[in-house]
């Protein structure tokens, strides 16, 4: 398709030179929850990342995926670029009850799919709770 061109530049060349088109691209982890009767399972689409550039931490009840694309060896002057370099990460409350052992992960063609188990919840204490002072 033919773009506009005006004095001899393109016209979106100008347009997506605007700030709040600059930095970094938005990440490219899109991802589902599922709850099924036994599990949560989460499913992040991770496209052109390698099963070794992604890592998956579980801290104090938060699950934090991370993926990052490295070029640093690579030396050549792009004219444009548009896919995802970079590090990029998504977080999740799962629970203090939860532990790294009981997670199940799986990296299969660009997409990562955790399988997390749902915990009885314990009952817990509604509300403020005053002492009594004597």
């Amino acid at each position: 398709m033919y773009l506009p061109e005006v004095f001899g530049r393109d016209v979106f060349d100008d347009f997506f030179s605007f700030p709040f088109f600059k930095g970094e691209k938005a990440c490219p982890m899109k991802t589902d929850v599922r709850r099924t009767e036994n599990s949560y399972e989460v499913e992040t689409d991770l496209p052109g990342f390698d099963k070794d550039e992604i890592k998956v931490a579980l801290d104090n009840g938060y699950l934090t995926i991370s993926a990052e694309k490295d070029d640093s060896s690579d030396n050549s002057e792009y004219i444009r670029r548009e896919r995802y370099r970079g590090v990029c990460s998504r977080r999740f409350y799962v629970g203090e009850d939860i532990t790294d052992d009981e997670i199940k992960a799986r990296f299969d063609r660009g997409i990562l799919k955790l399988t997390i188990p749902i915990k009885p919840e314990t009952s817990k204490v509604e509300g403020k709770k005053y002492i009594a002072i004597e």
